[in-house]
């Protein structure tokens, strides 16, 4: 690899303390959280999140510290207490429900709080960061 392939490369991580940085994490960790991969014969996401409801107590437990990185990443962004308060709600309820043991997965596959926390970020960003707007198809 040539030192500016590596430069090129370097430049496309999101290590970066700015929005748009901040914008690729949170969607990333959301991505590995709720969306890996697609359960066969549906259209319904699943993700690192429902797996580890399979395992009772600690699973939900790492499920929950996991979901609370992006309130973490929303305080480093100035966002409101309400608007943590709420993060902290979907986490927190997220939590609570899988810690009900194997059937605490299913609920998760329809509450997902971390879903829920990006869709939060993305409209304080796109309120105060509008430079950092992307378009989903």
């Amino acid at each position: 690899m040539a030192p500016t392939d590596f430069a090129a490369f370097a430049d496309r991580l999101p290590v970066g303390r700015d929005p748009a940085s901040v914008r690729r994490r949170i969607e990333a960790m959301e991505r590995m959280l709720e969306g890996m991969f697609t359960l066969p014969g549906t259209t319904r996401k699943v993700g690192l999140d429902v797996i580890l409801d399979l395992v009772p107590v600690v699973g939900s437990t790492i499920g929950a510290a996991l979901g609370s990185w992006l309130i973490w990443e929303a305080r480093n962004l100035g966002m409101s207490k309400w608007q943590m308060a709420r993060m902290a709600g979907n986490v927190g309820t997220d939590w609570a429900l899988g810690l009900i043991p194997w059937v605490g997965a299913i609920p998760d596959l329809f509450f997902k709080s971390n879903t829920r926390n990006l869709r939060i970020i993305k409209r304080h960003l796109d309120r105060h960061h509008p430079s950092t707007v992307t378009i989903s198809l």
